[in-house]
C-alpha cells in the first residue's frame, strides 16, 4: 500500500476517535458542573479538559479568562483549534475523501454525511443550546463509523491501518484522562472537604468511568463501591475492558503484525513489549511505584509507537 494512502487511512480513524473522546470528556464535565462546587474546583475541572488535550497554552492565547462557555466554544466548534470536534471531523472527512478508492461507498458516505450534518448542527447552534445532545450525536456518529467500517470493508491492510489509528488514539486519550483526573482529585483543596468527601469521591470516579463507557462494566466486574485503585485497574490492565490501555495496545499489536514490512520489526517488538507489560502487570505494583510516573512513561511509549508507525509505513512526520 502507498504511504500516502496508509497515512490518510490512519488519520481518518484517529481524528474520529479524537472527536469522540473530546465529546465524552466535555459531556462529563457538564454533568459534574451540576454538582455543588467551589469556584476553584469548578475552574480546575475545566482546566483539566484543556490539560488532557495539551491545549491550555493555546486557549490562554485566545481568551483572557476561563469560562465553561469559552472552553466549549474552543474545544467544540473553533475551526482554528486543530483538536476541536469541528476540526477533527473536518479533517477526517478530507482524509477519507483522499482515499475513497480504499473505502467502501458506505464508509465514505458515513464520513461525508457526518460532516454535512455537523455543519447544519453548528449553524443551528446546537453545541451551545444543548451540548449534551450534541455530544451524544458525536458519539453516535463515531460508533456508526466504526460499525460500518468493520461491517463492510475487506479484512486487508486498509482496515488494519484504520484500526491502528483508532487504538493508538484511544490508548493515548485514556492514559491522559487517568493522569489528569487522578491529579485533579488528589490536588483538590475545597474549603470544607469533610462535608463533601463521600459523595464527591463517588461522583468523581463514577464520572471517569462514564467518560469511557465503563460504569456499568465496573459494576458487573467488581460489584462493589467505586474506588480509585479499581478504576485504575479496570482502565489500565483489564484487557476485556474495550477502552482500557491493555485492550488498546493489544489491538495495535495485532494490526501491526498484519501489516508488517521489512522495516517494522523494531516497532512490532516495542509494541509487543508494551503489550506484555500490560498483560502481566499488576495494578498494585503500578500504584506502589506511582501512577503519575507510570502513565507519563506509558504516554512516551505510546507516542513513540505512533512516531515509529509513521516512519515505517506512513508519510514521514515533519521535523
Amino acid at each position: 500500500m502507498l504511504s500516502r494512502t496508509a497515512d490518510n487511512l490512519f488519520w481518518v480513524s484517529r481524528y474520529v476517535e479524537r472527536a469522540e473522546n473530546t465529546a465524552r470528556m466535555l459531556d462529563i464535565n457538564l454533568q459534574m458542573a451540576l454538582l455543588p462546587h467551589g469556584k476553584k474546583s469548578l475552574e480546575q475541572t475545566w482546566r483539566a479538559s484543556l490539560a488532557i488535550s495539551e491545549l491550555q497554552s493555546r486557549y490562554d492565547e485566545r481568551y483572557d479568562t476561563l469560562s465553561p462557555r469559552d472552553v466549549l466554544a474552543f474545544m467544540v466548534t473553533d475551526p482554528k483549534n486543530p483538536s476541536s470536534i469541528y476540526s477533527c471531523l473536518s479533517s477526517a472527512r478530507e482524509a477519507a475523501r483522499a482515499v475513497r478508492g480504499s473505502l467502501t461507498t458506505e464508509v465514505w458516505e458515513t464520513h461525508n454525511t457526518t460532516w454535512l450534518e455537523l455543519q447544519r448542527l453548528v449553524a443551528n447552534d446546537l453545541p451551545q443550546r444543548d451540548p449534551s445532545e450534541f455530544f451524544e450525536w458525536v458519539k453516535f456518529r463515531s460508533h456508526l463509523s466504526r460499525g460500518v467500517t468493520r461491517g463492510t470493508m475487506l479484512d486487508d491492510e486498509a482496515l488494519h491501518f484504520l484500526g491502528i489509528g483508532t487504538h493508538l488514539e484511544r490508548a493515548d486519550n485514556t492514559a491522559r484522562l487517568l493522569d489528569v483526573r487522578f491529579h485533579e482529585y488528589v490536588d483538590d483543596d475545597e474549603p470544607d472537604p469533610e462535608a463533601i468527601d463521600s459523595y464527591r469521591e463517588f461522583y468523581h470516579w463514577a464520572a471517569i468511568l462514564r467518560s469511557v463507557s465503563a460504569f456499568e462494566i465496573y459494576r458487573k466486574v467488581y460489584r462493589d463501591v467505586v474506588t480509585p485503585a479499581r478504576v485504575a485497574e479496570l482502565l489500565i490492565v483489564r484487557k476485556d475492558m474495550p477502552r482500557s490501555l491493555a485492550s488498546s495496545v493489544h489491538a495495535v499489536l495485532g494490526d501491526l503484525n498484519r501489516v508488517s514490512n521489512d522495516r517494522s520489526g523494531e516497532t512490532e517488538r516495542l509494541a509487543g513489549q508494551l503489550d506484555a507489560d500490560l498483560r502481566y502487570g499488576r495494578i498494585d505494583d503500578i500504584l506502589a511505584a506511582g501512577l503519575h510516573p507510570w502513565l507519563t512513561q506509558f504516554l512516551r511509549r505510546i507516542n513513540d509507537l505512533g512516531n515509529r508507525v509513521s516512519a515505517d509505513f506512513l508519510v514521514p512526520l515533519s521535523v
